[in-house]
């Protein structure tokens, strides 16, 4: 069986270059952990930040609409899509806060596909986010027929 790491140069690179984007083993891709920053842009979306540049707050909809965003580019050039995804582990820092406005715009992409989902709550990532997937896919042929 093959087992084949990739890495996207649509997306940016993670802070440590020890990881792919994704690893394609057989019919199975396997993304690593993936947030809200855009190639090219230092500004992470859905972060706020005072005078100082120290974090104010996050809004966990824009960040989340920006991790769908790079799923597709991903999913995408390795000949699957959104609805090809089986499973999602959601990380999040504050499900108080962010839990139900999370869910609800993830309703908005999922609900039809209705992937396997865990949801845990961390203390922090190194980048200033407040929420990270990890995602498993199967390739485009899977779903078909």
């Amino acid at each position: 069986m093959k087992n084949l790491e990739y890495h996207s140069e649509a997306l940016p690179e993670g802070r440590s270059s020890f990881h792919p984007h994704a690893r394609v083993v057989g019919d199975f891709i396997y993304i690593s952990g993936i947030i809200a920053r855009k190639k090219g842009i230092s500004e992470i979306p859905g972060v706020s930040y005072d005078g100082a540049g120290n974090v104010t707050g996050f809004d966990v909809v824009e960040q989340f609409e920006a991790i769908v965003d790079n799923l597709k580019i991903l999913l995408e050039e390795l000949d699957s899509s959104l609805e090809n995804i089986i499973d999602i582990t959601v990380f999040l820092t504050d499900i108080g806060r962010d839990f139900r406005k999370f869910n609800e715009v993830y309703g908005k992409h999922f609900a039809h596909i209705m992937p396997c989902r865990t949801t845990v709550e961390v203390t922090r990532f190194p980048s200033p986010v407040c929420i990270e997937l990890k995602v498993i896919a199967i390739k485009q042929d899977q779903n078909e027929g």
